[in-house]
């Protein structure tokens, strides 16, 4: 599911893997030493205290228009990303 759609040719990309709309992880390709961008871990979802999550989302959201949030609510989404 598309949550935010932003810059079609430039935007950056966030994925947020779910499993059954829970247990949360949001991850985004982050520059490494090597020079390449990498998919990483940025947050997961706090079983105590789930607002904060959306509100992270929002907040980043609210910072850059361009950014595209995807949300793949499946069972072991990683490794769509390459991740597995």
């Amino acid at each position: 599911m598309v949550l935010n759609k932003g810059e079609p040719d430039g935007g950056t990309i966030l994925v947020v893997c779910a499993e059954k709309g829970g247990n949360r992880r949001l991850f985004e390709r982050m520059p490494s030493s090597e020079g390449h961008r990498k998919w990483r871990l940025s947050r997961s979802e706090e079983t105590e205290n789930k607002p904060e999550f959306d509100s992270y989302l929002a907040r980043r959201r609210d910072q850059d228009p361009d950014l595209w949030i995807i949300e793949l609510d499946i069972a072991n989404g990683e490794r769509f990303i390459g991740l597995t």
